[in-house]
């Protein structure tokens, strides 16, 4: 929706409530400006993410941009919304405070409800969240299986950037599981991928992947 439209119509609806006496007037702007409201938290609060990622600064105000967007999904019940704040959310636990444990209920919740609506994107990310968990917790087959899905998943949809990125988490992986034949594999073709849809910004990651890649000692 146009932004002038939603403002005439929040404005009709208003008038129709305070003038008119339509007390539905009421639920029909809830809905209409939560629908505007979800998803302009979800851009803000990506922001947020992007920029700590950049600064390492945490902002609070992330998480609770997340927080907003999925509860004004739920309202409006849509899974695919709810399901990609749910990630975002499981991202703040993970990513920003360092808290794989606290942000895999969050992840595991975001990849039931996209897989309910068929959001293969969404599904992409939170099993590739839940992967890296699982890594963490030295759960090293479970995480491999999870960030194949994630890849595969992402071969469908032609989510080429996402594909290539993917290709890296599984070269660190088997780096760290003392398979770096696998790992320098996976970097190639994490390469051919990223010069083909020109991810620069993953070709920078293959770049440092490969340094750190071929400098670490086996460790079994």
């Amino acid at each position: 929706m146009r932004e002038q439209d939603w403002i005439e119509r929040a404005q009709e609806d208003f008038e129709a409530a305070m003038f008119g006496g339509d007390t539905s007037a009421l639920d029909r702007s809830d809905d209409a400006l939560d629908a505007i409201e979800a998803p302009l938290s979800m851009a803000r609060g990506k922001i947020l993410h992007v920029r700590f990622l950049n600064d390492r600064e945490e902002n609070s105000q992330e998480l609770t941009l997340f927080e907003r967007a999925a509860e004004l999904y739920r309202r409006l019940s849509n899974a695919s919304g709810e399901a990609d704040a749910l990630f975002w959310i499981g991202c703040w636990h993970q990513v920003v405070k360092g808290d794989g444990a606290a942000g895999s209920p969050y992840f595991e919740r975001s990849y039931a409800l996209a897989k309910s609506v068929d959001d293969r994107m969404t599904m992409s990310y939170a099993v590739r969240h839940l992967g890296f968990a699982d890594k963490d917790a030295g759960r090293f087959d479970q995480a491999r299986e999870r960030l194949n899905e994630s890849v595969a998943l992402r071969q469908e949809i032609g989510f080429r950037a996402g594909e290539a990125a993917g290709l890296v988490a599984l070269a660190y992986l088997s780096a760290e599981t003392g398979d770096r034949s696998a790992a320098l594999q996976h970097l190639d073709d994490a390469q051919s991928v990223a010069e083909a849809c020109g991810a620069k910004a993953v070709l920078g990651w293959i770049a440092q992947a490969h340094t750190n890649i071929r400098t670490e000692r086996p460790t079994h």
